[in-house]
């Protein structure tokens, strides 16, 4: 596929437009107010179905690995630190070596799952619950403590510069909704209700051949109105190999839109950062890009978010 230039204009959205679009989404959500948010529309009937999907049994992380090392999008990387066998007068006893993580959940490099109560707006969570539930001890509603069974759903891949003939977007472009279901022509697929949509940028990729960037100054993400798309087909989750916003912003006034429409909105749990270089090679060999996908969450009952690694079934 020949390459060009995939840089399209996208349309700024005024404060009073980006109001319209978040009521909206909203009142079509009345559905997910509770605390799983859109995860209700993974019923067991659904999740037996999307069982269905393997064929092969092979599995496939959409994970990257934890970032240590400080850098432009890594300011405050995950700290690791080991306590190992230094006795070497005792060379015959048992010794266990030990590891200590801490790690900013919301980092911009690290593969995580945002909880609804991550996203406070206008002094409420999704649902209209008060922000006073957040507090320093922890969050005491919409938290990961929701997700303890785990997401298990059918998930789909959508692959934006493939539809576009290019490696990555750049940073700064917007996947809109008519690139959403374009992208599900060209790849010969469909979004169902209740599943785990998976849009990528390319930001991994760019990343690891350009090297890493002030990512949260300029990345490639969804434009506001691709959240229609997800409303129209009732999508669980919503998950990209970068942060799912663009930056710039599209929208006067609101850094994150997306966060914004698809968390407090609608109650769309997002997963942000993955990476899907090795799934990639994988769907287009088998030439399908859904499958059985297993997300979860570290057990952290106060928090707003966890460490994930999704795990693709094929």
């Amino acid at each position: 596929m020949a390459a060009r230039d995939s840089r399209v204009e996208a349309p700024r959205l005024t404060t009073a437009e980006f109001d319209a679009l978040y009521r909206r989404l909203a009142s079509g959500a009345s559905w997910a107010a509770g605390a799983r948010g859109a995860l209700a529309a993974l019923t067991p009937d659904r999740v037996a179905a999307a069982a269905r999907e393997i064929r092969t049994g092979r599995t496939v992380t959409l994970a990257a690995p934890v970032e240590t090392s400080t850098g432009p999008d890594s300011p405050d990387p995950a700290r690791h630190t080991m306590r190992a066998w230094s006795d070497a007068s005792d060379d015959q006893g048992l010794h266990f070596a030990r590891d200590s993580f801490a790690m900013n959940v919301h980092g911009d490099t690290d593969s995580h799952l945002d909880a609804l109560c991550h996203v406070i707006y206008r002094g409420t969570l999704h649902g209209g619950v008060d922000a006073s539930s957040v507090t320093a001890d922890g969050a005491t509603a919409l938290t990961v403590g929701a997700l303890a069974d785990g997401i298990v759903g059918r998930g789909v891949l959508l692959d934006i510069p493939r539809l576009r003939g290019v490696p990555w977007l750049e940073p700064g472009e917007h996947v809109s909704a008519d690139d959403l279901a374009a992208a599900e022509r060209s790849q010969d697929t469909r979004v169902g209700e209740g599943d785990l949509l998976f849009v990528r940028v390319g930001h991994r990729k760019r990343r690891a051949e350009a090297g890493p960037w002030h990512t949260a100054e300029a990345r490639a993400g969804l434009h506001p109105n691709a959240l229609e798309f997800l409303a129209e087909r009732r999508v669980a989750v919503l998950g990209s190999d970068g942060n799912n916003d663009t930056a710039p912003s599209a929208v006067d006034g609101v850094d994150f839109p997306v966060h914004v429409l698809a968390m407090h909105a609608m109650g769309v749990h997002l997963l942000d950062y993955l990476q899907f270089e090795d799934l990639v090679p994988v769907c287009a060999a088998e030439g399908r890009w859904s499958f059985l996908c297993v997300v979860a969450p570290l057990r952290l009952p106060a928090a707003t978010g966890s460490p994930v690694n999704p795990i693709a079934v094929l």
